[in-house]
């Protein structure tokens, strides 16, 4: 069986293919066009899946205190591009990641959001190469600690930074606040500000300062987005006829 070591952690494939696809950024493709390889682009999509699974599953029996709203909050922490980036450091993807000369150049090896992406294709393998068990092998070794520390923390963050985290791990984008209106006078303004998603407005809020309305704004998103996720769960329970 073919051994590939990431740091001092051994993963076993039994088919190396799937170790050298999720560990292929799309850049590398361009300048190696005679080599039959594919991206990682397709396993970080399974990844994505496997792990929110794998987090949902462990919060729900280490957790049986914590709510719905806060068990989703914690899990969008744990599988946020920042996150999946520390732990890709952490056991050296990195540098053995196969990057195009100007990619690497770049600082594609550092880069949080290609590192966070290379993670959940390394999980996409394994889930595909040895199934459940070899995951959760995986996770439980490199995730299931943080796992457990953001758990106990429970809810403690402000709506900003949950929203960042909800979106970041969903979308893969980061939130952004623009001031819409000012009412009232200089020494007693309230400012309206809207939070984008893209270039989608989501909602709005009216605080004191700029940081109480993109709070609010912020809240108000979070908001539309439970009911949203609640909706498309319920139509996905349905029975078709």
């Amino acid at each position: 069986m073919k051994k590939n070591k990431l740091s001092g952690l051994a993963l076993e494939f039994k088919d190396k293919d799937l170790f050298l696809r999720a560990l292929t950024h799309r850049s590398y493709l361009n300048e190696h066009r005679d080599k039959e390889l594919k991206s990682n682009e397709r396993m970080e999509f399974l990844g994505d899946a496997v792990l929110e699974l794998w987090a949902t599953e462990k919060l729900f029996h280490h957790f049986p205190e914590l709510t719905e709203g806060i068990l989703t909050n914690v899990r969008a922490s744990l599988v946020c591009a920042k996150s999946l980036a520390e732990t890709a450091e952490k056991i050296k993807i990195g540098p053995v990641l196969l990057l195009s000369k100007g990619e690497d150049e770049g600082g594609g090896r550092k880069n949080p959001s290609l590192l966070a992406d290379a993670f959940e294709a390394v999980i996409g393998a394994l889930y595909l190469d040895g199934g459940w068990q070899k995951v959760d092998d995986f996770l439980t070794e490199n995730l299931l600690k943080k796992l457990v520390f953001l758990g106990s923390k429970g809810d403690n963050k402000d709506a900003k930074t949950k929203l960042q985290e909800k979106i970041q791990a969903k979308m893969r984008l980061t939130p952004y606040y623009k001031i819409i209106r000012e009412e009232g006078p200089d020494h007693a303004k309230k400012f309206i500000t809207a939070v984008f998603f893209d270039q989608e407005k989501i909602a709005a809020g009216k605080g004191g300062s700029k940081g109480e309305a993109e709070e609010a704004a912020a809240k108000k998103a979070l908001t539309i987005l439970e009911k949203e996720s609640k909706i498309k769960s319920k139509i996905g329970t349905r029975t078709v006829k």
